[in-house]
């Protein structure tokens, strides 16, 4: 019911409610963390770099504090748009918990595909900052094609499926030239085919353990680029998958307030070759 009525909201009106939120808004729940320590949104919904999540927890929220966020974001390349809006919210610096929903178009008006997903992502131990190791969470994803014809048509063997992931991350606040440095590396079991766009499993395979990665360098305190990778299965004879990356920057002007751009390099997509574009998402977190 929830993912229902994240598909009536207009993108204009969110849009606007992220900007308020975030910076006029002079009372946040969560806010107890350094600054960007949250991560931004990831398309598939929760904490993380965009591509991928991340280790860390969303919104900011310590031991004691509960945190929100709502998150808009669209990827462009040369044949096709992914769109994606997303709530999340975060525990007592324990659990998040995520849901999202991504609309698929290729050029032509008859290629769309919805999507929802839902998430789940628990902080085992460690912290990103603080202590000797890096802080290590575990993570759940359930995606669920609104849309199932193309994945039927392309020979995947489901339509829905979860994705299970291993995530460890670590930042060194006096990192190479003296400024911050994030790493995160991620373990994800998954049978989806394009995030699952394409359903998920085929007559190539199904479920195997796929490599994700991401690094950040902090410019100063609010701006940060970095790259991420994200390996892909090849489970259809009928399409080529290829691992894809990113270049990005995020801005942080405030605790509540993330904004991300990044150029992407995604292969081929459903027989597209050469699918390169842009990247850009707002999160409002309170």
């Amino acid at each position: 019911m929830l993912s229902e009525m994240l598909v009536r909201v207009k993108h204009r009106n969110l849009l606007v409610l992220l900007l308020a939120l975030g910076f006029f808004s002079p009372v946040t729940l969560a806010g107890g963390k350094l600054l960007a320590t949250s991560a931004v949104g990831s398309i598939e919904g929760g904490a993380g770099g965009g591509l991928i999540p991340w280790a860390a927890l969303g919104a900011y929220a310590t031991r004691d504090e509960m945190g929100w966020s709502a998150t808009l974001s669209r990827a462009q390349v040369r044949d096709f748009s992914l769109s994606s809006t997303a709530l999340s919210g975060s525990f007592y610096d324990r659990v998040e918990l995520s849901i999202a929903h991504l609309d698929f178009q290729g050029r032509s008006a008859a290629t769309q595909i919805g999507m929802d997903v839902a998430g789940v992502k628990l902080r085992l131990f460690g912290d990103l900052v603080y202590g000797e190791g890096p802080v290590i969470s575990l993570g759940l994803q359930q995606h669920s094609l609104l849309d199932k014809a193309t994945a039927r048509a392309v020979g995947a063997r489901h339509t829905s499926s979860s994705d299970f992931y291993i995530s460890a991350a670590r930042a060194w606040i006096d990192g190479p030239g003296h400024r911050t440095f994030l790493l995160n590396l991620n373990l994800r079991n998954s049978e989806a085919n394009q995030l699952g766009l394409l359903g998920f499993g085929g007559d190539q395979g199904g479920r195997e353990w796929q490599l994700e990665l991401a690094a950040a360098l902090f410019l100063d305190q609010r701006l940060a680029v970095g790259l991420e990778y994200r390996q892909k299965p090849d489970n259809l004879s009928a399409l080529v998958e290829d691992d894809w990356t990113d270049v990005f920057i995020a801005y942080f002007p405030s605790n509540s307030v993330s904004i991300t751009a990044a150029y992407l390099q995604l292969g081929e997509i459903a027989g597209a070759k050469n699918q390169s574009g842009y990247y850009i998402s707002l999160q409002a977190s309170f």
